[in-house]
């Protein structure tokens, strides 16, 4: 249901706050569909980093993403049909798939050490505000007790994430 990386999520973090502070905040249906989009993101572009890297480090962390990633958004799929609720595509969703598509275009024209950093490079900033997201709008506007209780266990999760994809990222300088 969440998930991190690419650039896309960061333009999420930088402005879904801005974007719902002007109007209401999201509904539960929309925050869904915000963080499954979201963990989708995240695995495809872990799913690239498997087929381009050869760095063991880079390959362990995106199946990493990958497991993790596709966990989540199964738990979620599950809790939405538990509670018949629908996810609701909406303006950041959208923005978040065309950024991504962006994103994967120019990871996807790099190769080794390149891909391998900007990837990871990706990754960490994917992350921080992925988490920063979850942390200021995306928990708090969460009406439903399990919905928000399945968002605060990603999160979790995600700042392991960004802890992870920063060691590597260390590792690669």
């Amino acid at each position: 249901m969440h998930k991190h990386l690419i650039a896309a999520l960061a333009a999420f973090a930088l402005s879904a706050p801005a974007a719902f502070a002007a109007g209401a905040a999201p509904t539960d249906p929309q925050i869904a569909h915000i963080a499954y989009t979201a963990g989708v993101i995240d695995i495809d572009a872990a799913k690239l980093a498997v087929q381009k890297s050869k760095d063991k480090e880079v390959v362990a962390f995106a199946k990493d993403m990958m497991r993790d990633h596709e966990a989540v958004n199964k738990q979620a799929t599950d809790l939405l049909k538990k509670l018949n609720v629908k996810p609701e595509d909406n303006d950041t969703s959208k923005s978040l798939t065309s950024d991504a598509k962006a994103e994967l275009k120019k990871l996807s024209k790099l190769k080794g050490a390149a891909f391998d950093k900007a990837y990871i490079d990706n990754e960490v900033a994917y992350h921080k505000k992925v988490n920063d997201a979850l942390q200021t709008t995306l928990i708090p506007a969460a009406q439903n007790p399990d919905l928000k209780s399945l968002l605060e266990t990603g999160l979790k999760m995600f700042q392991g994430h960004e802890q992870h994809a920063e060691h590597v990222a260390s590792m690669m300088k």
